[in-house]
Protein backbone atom coordinates (compact mmCIF):
# COMPACT_ATOMS: atom_id res chain seq x y z
CA UNK A 1 0.00 0.00 0.00
CA UNK A 2 1.29 3.44 -0.87
CA UNK A 3 -0.52 5.45 1.81
CA UNK A 4 -3.67 6.03 3.81
CA UNK A 5 -5.57 7.45 0.81
CA UNK A 6 -5.00 4.28 -1.23
CA UNK A 7 -8.10 2.21 -1.98
CA UNK A 8 -7.07 -1.38 -1.54
CA UNK A 9 -7.46 -3.60 -4.58
CA UNK A 10 -9.07 -6.97 -3.99
CA UNK A 11 -9.00 -9.75 -6.58
CA UNK A 12 -11.63 -12.45 -6.04
CA UNK A 13 -11.20 -15.83 -7.75
CA UNK A 14 -14.41 -17.67 -8.61
CA UNK A 15 -17.97 -16.36 -8.97
CA UNK A 16 -19.62 -19.11 -6.98
CA UNK A 17 -21.86 -18.20 -4.03
CA UNK A 18 -18.92 -17.54 -1.69
CA UNK A 19 -16.89 -15.46 -4.12
CA UNK A 20 -19.91 -13.42 -5.16
CA UNK A 21 -20.99 -12.76 -1.56
CA UNK A 22 -17.48 -11.71 -0.48
CA UNK A 23 -17.04 -9.48 -3.52
CA UNK A 24 -20.43 -7.87 -2.87
CA UNK A 25 -19.59 -7.08 0.75
CA UNK A 26 -16.11 -5.75 -0.06
CA UNK A 27 -17.33 -3.62 -2.97
CA UNK A 28 -19.99 -2.15 -0.68
CA UNK A 29 -17.22 -1.35 1.82
CA UNK A 30 -15.45 0.74 -0.81
CA UNK A 31 -12.74 -1.66 -1.93
CA UNK A 32 -11.70 -1.80 -5.57
CA UNK A 33 -12.99 -5.27 -6.40
CA UNK A 34 -12.37 -7.39 -9.47
CA UNK A 35 -14.01 -10.80 -9.62
CA UNK A 36 -12.65 -13.39 -12.07
CA UNK A 37 -14.73 -16.37 -13.20
CA UNK A 38 -13.55 -19.08 -15.59
CA UNK A 39 -17.06 -19.90 -16.83
CA UNK A 40 -19.13 -17.71 -19.15
CA UNK A 41 -21.72 -16.98 -16.41
CA UNK A 42 -21.63 -16.36 -12.67
CA UNK A 43 -22.83 -18.91 -10.13
CA UNK A 44 -20.16 -21.61 -10.13
CA UNK A 45 -21.72 -25.02 -9.53
CA UNK A 46 -25.01 -23.19 -8.82
CA UNK A 47 -25.11 -21.31 -12.12
CA UNK A 48 -27.93 -21.34 -14.64
CA UNK A 49 -28.01 -24.06 -17.30
CA UNK A 50 -29.91 -23.46 -20.54
CA UNK A 51 -31.06 -26.18 -22.94
CA UNK A 52 -33.03 -24.74 -25.84
CA UNK A 53 -35.99 -22.89 -24.32
CA UNK A 54 -35.55 -24.60 -20.93
CA UNK A 55 -33.67 -23.16 -17.95
CA UNK A 56 -32.36 -25.05 -14.93
CA UNK A 57 -30.46 -24.52 -11.73
CA UNK A 58 -27.32 -26.54 -12.28
CA UNK A 59 -26.78 -27.21 -8.56
CA UNK A 60 -28.63 -25.82 -5.54
CA UNK A 61 -32.42 -25.81 -6.03
CA UNK A 62 -33.80 -24.01 -2.96
CA UNK A 63 -32.98 -21.53 -0.23
CA UNK A 64 -33.31 -22.08 3.50
CA UNK A 65 -33.10 -19.52 6.32
CA UNK A 66 -33.87 -16.57 4.02
CA UNK A 67 -33.25 -14.12 6.85
CA UNK A 68 -29.53 -14.85 6.48
CA UNK A 69 -29.71 -13.85 2.82
CA UNK A 70 -31.63 -10.72 3.77
CA UNK A 71 -28.91 -9.84 6.29
CA UNK A 72 -26.20 -10.42 3.68
CA UNK A 73 -27.79 -8.01 1.19
CA UNK A 74 -28.48 -5.51 3.96
CA UNK A 75 -24.76 -5.43 4.78
CA UNK A 76 -24.24 -4.38 1.17
CA UNK A 77 -26.87 -1.65 1.50
CA UNK A 78 -29.47 -3.49 -0.55
CA UNK A 79 -32.65 -5.53 -0.16
CA UNK A 80 -32.66 -8.95 -1.79
CA UNK A 81 -36.39 -8.49 -2.41
CA UNK A 82 -35.65 -5.68 -4.86
CA UNK A 83 -33.89 -8.21 -7.06
CA UNK A 84 -35.53 -11.59 -6.47
CA UNK A 85 -39.00 -12.86 -5.63
CA UNK A 86 -38.80 -15.64 -3.02
CA UNK A 87 -41.70 -18.08 -2.97
CA UNK A 88 -42.23 -20.30 0.12
CA UNK A 89 -42.75 -24.00 -0.51
CA UNK A 90 -45.77 -25.67 1.07
CA UNK A 91 -45.33 -28.56 1.59
CA UNK A 92 -41.56 -28.51 1.96
CA UNK A 93 -41.25 -31.59 -0.25
CA UNK A 94 -42.81 -34.98 -0.83
CA UNK A 95 -40.90 -37.99 0.48
CA UNK A 96 -41.75 -41.28 -1.24
CA UNK A 97 -41.30 -44.67 0.44
CA UNK A 98 -43.00 -46.98 -2.01
CA UNK A 99 -46.73 -46.20 -1.68
CA UNK A 100 -46.25 -44.07 1.46
CA UNK A 101 -45.81 -40.36 0.74
CA UNK A 102 -44.91 -37.96 3.55
CA UNK A 103 -45.43 -34.23 2.90
CA UNK A 104 -44.23 -32.16 5.89
CA UNK A 105 -44.60 -28.40 6.19
CA UNK A 106 -43.56 -25.60 8.55
CA UNK A 107 -46.99 -25.84 10.19
CA UNK A 108 -46.05 -27.98 13.19
CA UNK A 109 -49.59 -28.93 14.11
CA UNK A 110 -50.28 -30.05 10.56
CA UNK A 111 -47.02 -31.99 10.32
CA UNK A 112 -47.61 -33.69 13.69
CA UNK A 113 -51.05 -34.83 12.45
CA UNK A 114 -49.50 -36.10 9.20
CA UNK A 115 -46.90 -38.04 11.18
CA UNK A 116 -49.54 -39.61 13.42
CA UNK A 117 -51.59 -40.61 10.36
CA UNK A 118 -48.66 -42.24 8.54
CA UNK A 119 -46.43 -43.28 11.44
CA UNK A 120 -48.70 -43.72 14.50
CA UNK A 121 -47.18 -42.89 17.87
CA UNK A 122 -44.40 -40.67 16.51
CA UNK A 123 -46.12 -37.29 16.85
CA UNK A 124 -44.73 -36.59 20.35
CA UNK A 125 -41.22 -37.40 19.12
CA UNK A 126 -41.59 -34.78 16.40
CA UNK A 127 -42.67 -32.18 18.98
CA UNK A 128 -39.67 -33.05 21.13
CA UNK A 129 -37.35 -32.89 18.11
CA UNK A 130 -38.52 -29.38 17.23
CA UNK A 131 -38.11 -28.13 20.80
CA UNK A 132 -34.69 -29.64 21.48
CA UNK A 133 -33.19 -28.92 18.07
CA UNK A 134 -34.34 -25.31 18.30
CA UNK A 135 -32.27 -24.87 21.44
CA UNK A 136 -29.31 -26.61 19.77
CA UNK A 137 -29.44 -24.31 16.72
CA UNK A 138 -29.56 -21.24 18.95
CA UNK A 139 -26.31 -22.37 20.57
CA UNK A 140 -24.61 -23.52 17.34
CA UNK A 141 -25.32 -20.43 15.21
CA UNK A 142 -22.68 -18.22 16.93
CA UNK A 143 -20.05 -20.86 16.11
CA UNK A 144 -20.97 -20.61 12.41
CA UNK A 145 -20.66 -16.84 12.37
CA UNK A 146 -17.09 -16.39 13.59
CA UNK A 147 -13.70 -17.83 12.59
CA UNK A 148 -11.85 -20.73 14.17
CA UNK A 149 -8.24 -19.95 13.30
CA UNK A 150 -6.42 -21.13 16.41
CA UNK A 151 -6.91 -23.54 19.31
CA UNK A 152 -7.63 -20.48 21.45
CA UNK A 153 -10.86 -19.94 19.51
CA UNK A 154 -12.29 -22.96 21.34
CA UNK A 155 -11.69 -21.27 24.69
CA UNK A 156 -14.63 -18.90 24.39
CA UNK A 157 -17.93 -18.71 26.15
CA UNK A 158 -20.05 -19.55 23.09
CA UNK A 159 -18.20 -22.85 22.66
CA UNK A 160 -18.74 -23.89 26.26
CA UNK A 161 -22.39 -22.83 25.97
CA UNK A 162 -22.88 -24.95 22.83
CA UNK A 163 -20.81 -27.97 23.86
CA UNK A 164 -23.52 -29.83 25.84
CA UNK A 165 -25.85 -29.61 22.82
CA UNK A 166 -23.43 -30.24 19.94
CA UNK A 167 -23.77 -34.06 19.86
CA UNK A 168 -20.61 -34.02 17.73
CA UNK A 169 -19.45 -37.44 18.96
CA UNK A 170 -22.77 -39.02 17.92
CA UNK A 171 -24.15 -39.34 14.37
CA UNK A 172 -27.26 -37.94 12.70
CA UNK A 173 -29.06 -41.28 12.41
CA UNK A 174 -28.56 -42.15 16.07
CA UNK A 175 -29.83 -38.75 17.16
CA UNK A 176 -33.01 -39.13 15.11
CA UNK A 177 -33.54 -42.62 16.52
CA UNK A 178 -34.12 -40.93 19.87
CA UNK A 179 -37.20 -39.22 18.45
CA UNK A 180 -38.70 -41.72 15.98
CA UNK A 181 -39.18 -45.49 15.94
CA UNK A 182 -40.27 -45.79 12.30
CA UNK A 183 -37.31 -46.20 9.93
CA UNK A 184 -39.00 -44.22 7.17
CA UNK A 185 -39.54 -41.28 9.50
CA UNK A 186 -35.92 -41.42 10.62
CA UNK A 187 -34.86 -41.24 6.99
CA UNK A 188 -37.21 -38.28 6.47
CA UNK A 189 -35.20 -36.29 9.00
CA UNK A 190 -31.73 -37.66 8.20
CA UNK A 191 -31.54 -37.51 4.39
CA UNK A 192 -30.46 -33.86 4.76
CA UNK A 193 -26.97 -35.20 5.60
CA UNK A 194 -26.74 -35.58 1.83
CA UNK A 195 -26.63 -31.76 1.60
CA UNK A 196 -23.14 -32.23 3.05
CA UNK A 197 -22.52 -35.19 0.79
CA UNK A 198 -22.34 -37.54 3.79
CA UNK A 199 -23.99 -40.62 5.24
CA UNK A 200 -26.31 -39.99 8.22
CA UNK A 201 -24.51 -42.91 9.90
CA UNK A 202 -21.20 -40.99 9.64
CA UNK A 203 -22.29 -37.34 9.71
CA UNK A 204 -21.74 -35.75 13.17
CA UNK A 205 -24.93 -35.49 15.24
CA UNK A 206 -24.58 -31.71 15.24
CA UNK A 207 -26.12 -31.64 11.78
CA UNK A 208 -29.58 -32.73 12.84
CA UNK A 209 -30.02 -28.94 12.79
CA UNK A 210 -30.35 -29.18 8.98
CA UNK A 211 -33.75 -30.85 9.06
CA UNK A 212 -34.78 -28.62 11.95
CA UNK A 213 -33.95 -25.50 9.91
CA UNK A 214 -36.12 -26.73 7.07
CA UNK A 215 -39.08 -27.48 9.33
CA UNK A 216 -38.69 -24.27 11.33
CA UNK A 217 -37.79 -21.66 8.73
CA UNK A 218 -39.12 -23.26 5.55
CA UNK A 219 -37.72 -23.64 2.05
CA UNK A 220 -37.96 -20.98 -0.66
CA UNK A 221 -37.84 -21.00 -4.42
CA UNK A 222 -36.51 -17.82 -6.08
CA UNK A 223 -38.52 -17.12 -9.21
CA UNK A 224 -36.11 -17.81 -12.06
CA UNK A 225 -34.12 -20.23 -9.92
CA UNK A 226 -31.47 -20.02 -7.21
CA UNK A 227 -29.08 -18.79 -9.89
CA UNK A 228 -31.10 -15.57 -9.96
CA UNK A 229 -29.91 -14.76 -6.42
CA UNK A 230 -26.32 -15.15 -7.54
CA UNK A 231 -26.90 -12.99 -10.60
CA UNK A 232 -28.36 -10.35 -8.25
CA UNK A 233 -25.13 -10.40 -6.23
CA UNK A 234 -23.17 -9.72 -9.41
CA UNK A 235 -25.47 -6.77 -10.11
CA UNK A 236 -24.87 -5.36 -6.63
CA UNK A 237 -21.11 -5.71 -7.05
CA UNK A 238 -21.28 -3.65 -10.23
CA UNK A 239 -23.59 -1.08 -8.63
CA UNK A 240 -20.88 -0.51 -6.01
CA UNK A 241 -18.22 -0.04 -8.69
CA UNK A 242 -16.82 -3.56 -8.70
CA UNK A 243 -16.07 -5.44 -11.91
CA UNK A 244 -17.17 -8.97 -12.77
CA UNK A 245 -15.01 -10.69 -15.41
CA UNK A 246 -16.54 -13.87 -16.85
CA UNK A 247 -14.69 -16.22 -19.22
CA UNK A 248 -11.58 -15.08 -17.32
CA UNK A 249 -9.84 -18.02 -15.73
CA UNK A 250 -6.99 -17.59 -13.26
CA UNK A 251 -3.78 -19.52 -13.92
CA UNK A 252 -1.70 -18.52 -10.88
CA UNK A 253 -1.78 -16.47 -7.72
CA UNK A 254 1.41 -14.43 -7.80
CA UNK A 255 3.40 -14.51 -4.57
CA UNK A 256 6.47 -12.54 -3.53
CA UNK A 257 8.25 -13.16 -0.23
CA UNK A 258 5.23 -14.98 1.19
CA UNK A 259 2.75 -12.23 0.22
CA UNK A 260 0.10 -12.46 -2.52
CA UNK A 261 0.64 -9.64 -4.99
CA UNK A 262 -1.87 -10.40 -7.72
CA UNK A 263 -3.01 -12.86 -10.36
CA UNK A 264 -1.81 -14.26 -13.64
CA UNK A 265 -4.85 -14.88 -15.83
CA UNK A 266 -5.12 -17.73 -18.32
CA UNK A 267 -4.97 -15.19 -21.17
CA UNK A 268 -1.55 -14.02 -19.97
CA UNK A 269 -2.71 -10.78 -18.34
CA UNK A 270 -1.19 -9.90 -14.97
CA UNK A 271 -3.42 -8.28 -12.36
CA UNK A 272 -1.94 -6.48 -9.37
CA UNK A 273 -3.85 -6.76 -6.10
CA UNK A 274 -3.33 -5.92 -2.44
CA UNK A 275 -5.49 -8.84 -1.33
CA UNK A 276 -6.82 -12.04 -2.87
CA UNK A 277 -10.01 -13.91 -1.98
CA UNK A 278 -10.21 -17.52 -3.17
CA UNK A 279 -13.77 -18.59 -3.89
CA UNK A 280 -12.74 -21.39 -6.22
CA UNK A 281 -13.18 -25.05 -5.28
CA UNK A 282 -10.76 -25.68 -2.42
CA UNK A 283 -9.02 -28.83 -3.68
CA UNK A 284 -8.67 -27.48 -7.21
CA UNK A 285 -7.41 -24.10 -5.97
CA UNK A 286 -4.73 -25.64 -3.75
CA UNK A 287 -3.46 -27.96 -6.48
CA UNK A 288 -3.65 -25.56 -9.41
CA UNK A 289 -3.31 -21.90 -8.40
CA UNK A 290 0.10 -21.86 -6.70
CA UNK A 291 3.59 -22.50 -8.02
CA UNK A 292 4.47 -26.16 -7.42
CA UNK A 293 6.33 -26.60 -4.14
CA UNK A 294 5.17 -23.29 -2.65
CA UNK A 295 2.57 -24.75 -0.27
CA UNK A 296 3.61 -26.98 2.60
CA UNK A 297 0.38 -27.68 4.50
CA UNK A 298 -1.70 -28.16 1.35
CA UNK A 299 0.56 -30.19 -0.93
CA UNK A 300 -1.12 -32.29 -3.65
CA UNK A 301 -0.57 -35.45 -1.58
CA UNK A 302 -2.13 -33.91 1.53
CA UNK A 303 -5.07 -32.56 -0.46
CA UNK A 304 -5.64 -36.03 -1.95
CA UNK A 305 -5.71 -37.59 1.54
CA UNK A 306 -8.50 -35.35 2.80
CA UNK A 307 -12.03 -36.71 3.00
CA UNK A 308 -14.48 -35.50 0.38
CA UNK A 309 -18.24 -35.58 -0.05
CA UNK A 310 -20.03 -37.87 -2.43
CA UNK A 311 -20.79 -36.76 -5.97
CA UNK A 312 -23.96 -36.61 -8.03
CA UNK A 313 -25.14 -37.88 -11.39
CA UNK A 314 -27.42 -35.24 -12.91
CA UNK A 315 -30.12 -35.44 -15.55
CA UNK A 316 -31.65 -32.22 -16.88
CA UNK A 317 -34.82 -32.75 -18.92
CA UNK A 318 -36.93 -30.38 -20.97
CA UNK A 319 -40.34 -32.06 -20.94
CA UNK A 320 -43.37 -31.45 -23.11
CA UNK A 321 -46.42 -30.92 -20.88
CA UNK A 322 -46.85 -30.41 -17.15
CA UNK A 323 -45.62 -32.79 -14.46
CA UNK A 324 -47.83 -33.67 -11.50
CA UNK A 325 -45.08 -33.77 -8.87
CA UNK A 326 -44.25 -31.42 -6.01
CA UNK A 327 -41.52 -28.82 -6.40
CA UNK A 328 -39.17 -31.23 -4.54
CA UNK A 329 -39.61 -34.98 -4.24
CA UNK A 330 -37.27 -37.60 -2.86
CA UNK A 331 -37.81 -41.20 -3.93
CA UNK A 332 -36.00 -43.48 -1.49
CA UNK A 333 -34.34 -46.77 -2.36
CA UNK A 334 -36.03 -49.84 -0.89
CA UNK A 335 -32.85 -50.46 1.13
CA UNK A 336 -31.78 -46.89 1.82
CA UNK A 337 -29.04 -47.83 4.27
CA UNK A 338 -27.39 -50.12 1.75
CA UNK A 339 -27.69 -47.45 -0.95
CA UNK A 340 -25.94 -44.88 1.27
CA UNK A 341 -23.20 -47.36 2.24
CA UNK A 342 -22.52 -48.18 -1.41
CA UNK A 343 -22.12 -44.46 -2.13
CA UNK A 344 -20.01 -43.40 0.83
CA UNK A 345 -18.10 -46.53 1.91
CA UNK A 346 -17.97 -49.13 -0.86
CA UNK A 347 -17.61 -46.75 -3.80
CA UNK A 348 -19.92 -48.67 -6.13
CA UNK A 349 -23.02 -47.81 -8.13
CA UNK A 350 -26.24 -49.00 -6.51
CA UNK A 351 -28.62 -51.28 -8.35
CA UNK A 352 -31.43 -49.64 -6.35
CA UNK A 353 -30.66 -45.96 -5.76
CA UNK A 354 -32.52 -43.03 -4.28
CA UNK A 355 -33.21 -40.09 -6.55
CA UNK A 356 -34.25 -36.49 -6.05
CA UNK A 357 -36.58 -34.85 -8.58
CA UNK A 358 -36.86 -31.07 -8.86
CA UNK A 359 -39.96 -29.84 -10.68
CA UNK A 360 -39.81 -26.03 -10.34
CA UNK A 361 -42.19 -25.52 -13.25
CA UNK A 362 -44.97 -26.57 -10.85
CA UNK A 363 -44.75 -23.09 -9.31
CA UNK A 364 -42.48 -21.12 -11.66
CA UNK A 365 -43.56 -20.69 -15.27
CA UNK A 366 -40.44 -18.70 -16.25
CA UNK A 367 -38.23 -21.78 -16.59
CA UNK A 368 -39.84 -23.53 -19.57
CA UNK A 369 -41.90 -22.62 -22.65
CA UNK A 370 -45.68 -22.39 -22.06
CA UNK A 371 -47.22 -25.75 -21.17
CA UNK A 372 -43.83 -27.42 -20.71
CA UNK A 373 -41.63 -28.35 -17.72
CA UNK A 374 -37.98 -28.16 -16.71
CA UNK A 375 -37.17 -31.30 -14.75
CA UNK A 376 -33.95 -31.83 -12.79
CA UNK A 377 -33.02 -35.29 -11.51
CA UNK A 378 -30.18 -35.95 -9.05
CA UNK A 379 -28.78 -39.30 -8.00
CA UNK A 380 -26.07 -39.33 -5.28
CA UNK A 381 -23.10 -41.44 -6.41
CA UNK A 382 -19.50 -42.01 -5.26
CA UNK A 383 -16.95 -39.31 -6.00
CA UNK A 384 -14.00 -39.86 -8.33
CA UNK A 385 -11.92 -41.62 -5.69
CA UNK A 386 -14.07 -44.67 -6.46
CA UNK A 387 -12.99 -47.05 -9.18
CA UNK A 388 -15.77 -46.16 -11.62
CA UNK A 389 -15.06 -45.47 -15.30
CA UNK A 390 -17.60 -42.76 -16.08
CA UNK A 391 -16.79 -42.76 -19.79
CA UNK A 392 -18.02 -46.33 -19.82
CA UNK A 393 -20.77 -46.08 -17.19
CA UNK A 394 -22.45 -42.77 -18.05
CA UNK A 395 -24.81 -44.12 -20.71
CA UNK A 396 -25.90 -46.99 -18.49
CA UNK A 397 -26.48 -44.74 -15.47
CA UNK A 398 -28.43 -42.25 -17.59
CA UNK A 399 -30.61 -45.07 -18.92
CA UNK A 400 -31.16 -46.41 -15.37
CA UNK A 401 -32.22 -42.93 -14.18
CA UNK A 402 -34.76 -42.68 -17.01
CA UNK A 403 -36.11 -46.15 -16.13
CA UNK A 404 -36.38 -45.10 -12.49
CA UNK A 405 -38.39 -42.03 -13.48
CA UNK A 406 -40.74 -44.22 -15.50
CA UNK A 407 -41.52 -46.16 -12.28
CA UNK A 408 -42.92 -43.01 -10.65
CA UNK A 409 -46.66 -43.03 -11.49
CA UNK A 410 -46.75 -39.32 -12.34
CA UNK A 411 -43.85 -39.75 -14.77
CA UNK A 412 -44.91 -42.89 -16.62
CA UNK A 413 -44.26 -42.41 -20.33
CA UNK A 414 -41.97 -39.43 -19.73
CA UNK A 415 -39.27 -40.71 -22.10
CA UNK A 416 -41.55 -39.96 -25.05
CA UNK A 417 -42.09 -36.38 -23.86
CA UNK A 418 -38.45 -35.33 -23.47
CA UNK A 419 -37.46 -32.52 -25.84
CA UNK A 420 -34.10 -31.53 -24.33
CA UNK A 421 -31.76 -33.70 -22.33
CA UNK A 422 -28.34 -33.47 -20.67
CA UNK A 423 -26.57 -36.00 -18.46
CA UNK A 424 -23.81 -34.71 -16.16
CA UNK A 425 -21.47 -37.13 -14.37
CA UNK A 426 -18.93 -36.77 -11.53
CA UNK A 427 -16.26 -36.65 -14.24
CA UNK A 428 -18.11 -33.71 -15.81
CA UNK A 429 -18.20 -31.90 -12.45
CA UNK A 430 -14.43 -32.15 -12.37
CA UNK A 431 -13.51 -31.58 -16.01
CA UNK A 432 -16.07 -28.89 -16.85
CA UNK A 433 -16.52 -27.07 -13.51
CA UNK A 434 -13.18 -27.84 -11.86
CA UNK A 435 -14.73 -29.60 -8.84
CA UNK A 436 -11.95 -31.61 -7.19
CA UNK A 437 -12.70 -35.36 -7.24
CA UNK A 438 -16.15 -34.43 -8.59
CA UNK A 439 -17.09 -34.00 -4.90
CA UNK A 440 -20.17 -31.88 -5.46
CA UNK A 441 -20.48 -30.85 -1.80
CA UNK A 442 -16.75 -30.16 -1.31
CA UNK A 443 -14.79 -31.35 1.74
CA UNK A 444 -16.62 -33.75 4.04
CA UNK A 445 -17.79 -32.55 7.46
CA UNK A 446 -16.29 -35.27 9.64
CA UNK A 447 -14.87 -34.23 13.04
CA UNK A 448 -11.36 -33.97 11.58
CA UNK A 449 -12.52 -31.34 9.08
CA UNK A 450 -14.72 -29.04 11.18
CA UNK A 451 -14.14 -25.65 12.84
CA UNK A 452 -10.41 -25.20 13.58
CA UNK A 453 -9.60 -28.40 11.68
CA UNK A 454 -11.27 -27.11 8.49
CA UNK A 455 -9.24 -24.80 6.22
CA UNK A 456 -9.19 -21.39 7.89
CA UNK A 457 -10.84 -18.26 6.53
CA UNK A 458 -7.49 -16.46 6.70
CA UNK A 459 -5.14 -18.54 4.57
CA UNK A 460 -2.20 -19.76 6.67
CA UNK A 461 0.44 -20.33 4.00
CA UNK A 462 0.48 -17.05 2.09
CA UNK A 463 -0.20 -13.61 3.54
CA UNK A 464 -2.94 -11.47 2.00
CA UNK A 465 -5.27 -14.35 1.05
CA UNK A 466 -8.69 -15.25 2.44
CA UNK A 467 -10.84 -18.29 1.65
CA UNK A 468 -14.61 -18.45 1.11
CA UNK A 469 -16.97 -21.24 0.06
CA UNK A 470 -17.77 -24.78 1.09
CA UNK A 471 -14.11 -25.73 1.55
CA UNK A 472 -13.51 -23.39 4.47
CA UNK A 473 -15.17 -22.74 7.84
CA UNK A 474 -18.09 -23.03 8.53
CA UNK A 475 -18.73 -25.44 5.62
CA UNK A 476 -20.83 -26.27 2.57
CA UNK A 477 -24.47 -25.41 1.88
CA UNK A 478 -25.60 -21.94 0.82
CA UNK A 479 -26.34 -20.51 4.30
CA UNK A 480 -22.92 -21.51 5.64
CA UNK A 481 -21.14 -20.45 2.44
CA UNK A 482 -22.68 -17.00 2.82
CA UNK A 483 -21.50 -16.97 6.44
CA UNK A 484 -17.98 -17.84 5.28
CA UNK A 485 -18.06 -14.79 3.02
CA UNK A 486 -19.18 -12.55 5.89
CA UNK A 487 -16.43 -13.91 8.14
CA UNK A 488 -13.66 -13.58 5.55
CA UNK A 489 -14.74 -10.12 4.36
CA UNK A 490 -14.72 -8.95 7.98
CA UNK A 491 -11.26 -10.43 8.63
CA UNK A 492 -9.87 -8.85 5.47
CA UNK A 493 -11.33 -5.48 6.45
CA UNK A 494 -9.90 -5.69 9.98
CA UNK A 495 -6.49 -6.62 8.60
CA UNK A 496 -6.60 -3.75 6.10
CA UNK A 497 -7.59 -1.25 8.78
CA UNK A 498 -4.72 -2.43 10.97
CA UNK A 499 -2.27 -2.04 8.07
CA UNK A 500 -3.61 1.43 7.33
CA UNK A 501 -3.27 2.33 10.98
CA UNK A 502 0.40 1.30 10.97
CA UNK A 503 1.02 3.22 7.75
CA UNK A 504 -0.62 6.33 9.22
CA UNK A 505 1.43 6.10 12.43
CA UNK A 506 4.66 5.70 10.44
CA UNK A 507 3.79 8.62 8.20
CA UNK A 508 3.13 11.01 11.13
CA UNK A 509 6.01 9.89 13.36
CA UNK A 510 8.75 12.47 14.10
CA UNK A 511 11.36 12.38 11.38
CA UNK A 512 9.10 10.49 8.99
CA UNK A 513 9.64 11.27 5.35
CA UNK A 514 12.16 10.58 2.65
CA UNK A 515 15.10 10.60 5.05
CA UNK A 516 13.36 8.39 7.62
CA UNK A 517 13.74 5.30 5.46
CA UNK A 518 17.50 5.77 5.03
Amino acid sequence: MTGTSHTAKVAVIGAGPGGLAAAMLLAADGYEVDLYEQQAAVGGRSAELTLGGYRFDRGATFLMMPHLLEELFALAGRSVHDYVSLKPLDPLYSLHFGDTVFTPSTNQDQTAEEIERLFPGNGPGYRRFMAEEGEKLERVIPLLQRPFQSIGDYMRRDVFHALPKLNAADNVYNRLSRYFDDERLRFSFTFQAKYLGMSPWECPGTFTILSYMEHRYGLYHPIGGVNRVLQAMAEVIQEHGGRVHTSSGVKRIQVQQGQATGLLLENGEQVAADYVVIGADFGSAMTQLFEPGLLKKYTPDKIARKKYSCSTAMLYLGVDGEVDLAHHSVHFAADYRRNVREITELGVLSEDASIYVHNPSAIDKTLAPPGKSSLYVLMPVPNLKADIDWEQESKEVEAWMMERLEQIPQLKGIAGRVEERLFFSPQDWQSQLNVYNGATFNLAHNLGQMMHLRPHNTFEEVRGIWLVGGGTHPGSGLPTIFESAKISARLLREHDQAVRGRVAVTATAPGAGAGAAL
